[in-house]
């Protein structure tokens, strides 16, 4: 994959996103998603290796019904709020976060929590490695300025 794929794909998980906070906000997001189910979406569990082609219509509705399972049996909460879109209408990008790995939920952390599925129409990239490469990735360019070595 080239430089400027994963650039895109960056780009868009970084975007801005909105929360389906309800379960009937989740319902009617479902729904409209299976209107526009194709055959021109990625699933990326993270953690696992990146696909390197979309899945069937069948395959996403399939994963569609699934997971909403899986999130209604895990996340014991009277609201979902772990799945994000970009576009609840028209949607191109969705986070699904692990309810059995969230992490910090309010405030900040230095690394949170990624989620735990990714439903795209990008090709997607290997997220640990592009957001929190190795430190001694990180680190190496401090000997230009004097900090400590890598």
């Amino acid at each position: 994959m080239d430089s400027s794929t994963s650039q895109t794909y960056l780009d868009a998980f970084r975007g801005n996103f909105t929360s389906l906070m309800r379960w009937p906000h989740l319902d009617e997001f479902w729904d409209r998603l299976k209107t526009q189910a194709d055959d021109g979406w990625y699933i990326y569990a993270v953690g696992e290796q990146p696909p390197e082609k979309p899945v069937s219509k069948q395959q996403l509705l399939t994963f569609v019904d699934e997971i909403d399972a899986l999130l209604r049996r895990e996340h014991e909460e009277d609201y979902c709020g772990i799945v994000y879109t970009d576009d609840r209408e028209h949607p191109a990008f969705i986070k699904i976060f692990d309810p059995n790995n969230l992490g910090v939920s309010c405030g900040f952390s230095e690394k949170p929590p990624l989620p735990g599925w990714i439903l795209s129409r990008i090709p997607p990239i290997e997220l640990e490695q592009a957001l929190y490469p190795p430190n001694n990735r990180r680190r190496w360019w401090k000997r230009l300025f004097g900090g400590e070595a890598a």
